[in-house]
């Protein structure tokens, strides 16, 4: 799914321990500033709390 600078921001969930990416909170203590969209996270980012991989992140509506 591609967003637009003027979509809202999502939130995704690691699936494994419940960890949750907010883009509009990026992670800043892993790199990633506010504002930067899940598309735009590394492909090789893994979970700050257990270490899974981005792809075991789903979409939720918070």
């Amino acid at each position: 799914m591609l967003t637009t600078k003027d979509s809202p921001y999502r939130c995704y969930m690691c699936l494994i321990c419940g960890y949750v990416y907010d883009e509009a909170d990026g992670s800043p203590e892993e790199g990633i500033p506010p504002g930067t969209r899940w598309e735009d996270v590394s492909i090789n980012w893994v979970c700050p709390e257990c270490g899974a991989r981005k792809e075991d992140f789903e979409m939720i509506e918070i």
